[in-house]
């Protein structure tokens, strides 16, 4: 898809800047381009979860464990202690999720190939993991990535009937002798540059979703990591990394039901998600409402929303009374993105009170020219003939979303802390008179 710079509206004069420092953007950046760089697949993360690995080799404050399917769960080895939270209505000291922590999901899968079988020397067969329409398929480049390290070009030739439950089946060529080094599950990608950002801010990679997700995740854990060594204050923020999402949500439906989630535990997912006109890349990160399955936890869900506000200095889009001059600072949205679904659809469904805040992304799947496709106006007479691309995100909007999340992770967002919740209570009292109602006690001005 072609992008051009969102408008920006004009700063306001009296808000400070609310950038990250920048002594925490080559990290944050270097996380960025590693991460979207690692070749993954639906049941084959391995290069991901030994990135993790070596991330968490000098923080020794963490401890990663693995749930029965694999899924990871990074937390603190001693949880943060929360100061106790006093109840808007009783005044009691309580709080709803006392010792409960708060968990950030993300997917270590990405569409890909997954060798199934040697056919013969110099023809493997691959299934596809994931959803990438049947054009961009024919006669594609692709590289095979063996366990050694080795990058191997391969051409896909033929779709084969039947497939599997985990995609369908293709057949590639490859040069015979190097087809002696491809081993039975070795990942295929298509063959494209590496990750790298250019002059624009862009990030072009080999795949953003959800790798950059998970890069965001490592960057707000090691930040709270460090103030937390500063003696700050912090969250039990936990993290959550899941498998196989690309083919069913199979990671998340089984973090469910094995109880890798604490019951009562906050949720707040971590995607990309295919960007359209109303809500542009390079726009800012995104608190998404919900998607094509479902809508999220509504209190949690408005909850990022304040926070957001409240940290890049405005509302999403500027209230029918007021102008876009001195309104917004930073950029971010508020969407419901109904062009895919996501695991906050899976945690809701089980119970749990989750949410999604993810980036706006450009070429969705390595599918370029995605809507005329779809629409059935591609001319590949001009534009040549279907072939996967780099995905991109603007890396103004992923900078964006760590600092939402340090935020978050700072003071998970508790059900009692809603200022929509004070503001309705506040406007019967003060307004109510206009009904003709005489208020009791209950519906006194609260602070």
């Amino acid at each position: 898809m072609a992008w051009t710079r969102p408008k920006r509206p004009r700063a306001s004069k009296e808000r400070g800047p609310h950038e990250p420092h920048d002594a925490l953007r080559p990290e944050r950046l270097r996380l960025l381009t590693d991460v979207t760089n690692i070749p993954t697949a639906s049941g084959r993360e391995q290069g991901m979860v030994n990135f993790i690995e070596n991330w968490m080799s000098d923080r020794q404050e963490l401890v990663l464990t693995r749930d029965q399917v694999g899924n990871l769960v990074v937390a603190f080895s001693v949880p943060p202690t929360a100061p106790p939270q006093r109840s808007r209505r009783s005044g009691d000291v309580s709080s709803v999720h006392a010792g409960l922590p708060l968990y950030v999901p993300a997917h270590m899968d990405h569409p890909a190939f997954v060798v199934e079988r040697i056919v013969a020397p110099g023809v493997v067969e691959l299934s596809f993991r994931g959803g990438v329409m049947e054009p961009f398929f024919k006669d594609a480049p692709i590289i095979i990535h063996t366990r050694v390290g080795e990058r191997l070009k391969a051409t896909v030739k033929e779709k084969l009937p039947g497939g599997s439950g985990a995609g369908d089946h293709y057949l590639a060529e490859m040069d015979p002798r190097a087809s002696a080094e491809v081993s039975y599950l070795d990942i295929g990608t298509w063959d494209l540059p590496a990750s790298h950002i250019d002059q624009q801010g862009l990030l072009h990679a080999p795949g953003c979703d959800d790798q950059s997700a998970v890069a965001a995740a490592l960057a707000m854990m090691g930040e709270i990591v460090d103030k937390r060594r500063e003696g700050l204050r912090v969250g039990d923020v936990r993290l959550l990394f899941t498998r196989a999402e690309e083919i069913g949500f199979l990671g998340a439906i089984a973090a469910c039901r094995l109880g890798t989630i604490q019951r009562g535990a906050r949720v707040i997912a971590l995607e990309n998600s295919r960007s359209f006109e109303d809500s542009p890349i390079g726009g800012g990160p995104i608190v998404r409402v919900g998607d094509r399955i479902s809508v999220f936890t509504p209190w949690l869900t408005a909850a990022c929303g304040e926070r957001a506000e409240a940290l890049f200095g405005g509302p999403a889009q500027p209230r029918a009374t007021e102008t876009n001059a001195g309104v917004i600072r930073r950029l971010w949205q508020r969407k419901l993105m109904a062009g895919g679904a996501c695991e906050a659809s899976v945690f809701c469904h089980y119970g749990y009170e989750a949410t999604c805040l993810c980036l706006p992304l450009g070429n969705y799947h390595n599918m370029p020219h995605l809507a005329a496709m779809q629409a059935g106006t591609y001319d590949a007479s001009v534009l040549g003939p279907p072939r996967c691309a780099p995905e991109f995100i603007h890396t103004g909007d992923y900078l964006g979303l760590v600092d939402l999340l340090v935020d978050l992770a700072s003071a998970p967002p508790e059900q009692q802390d809603s200022s929509f919740s004070r503001r309705l209570d506040n406007l019967l009292a003060e307004k109510g008179y206009v009904l003709g109602m005489s208020l009791p006690e209950t519906f006194a001005v609260r602070s």
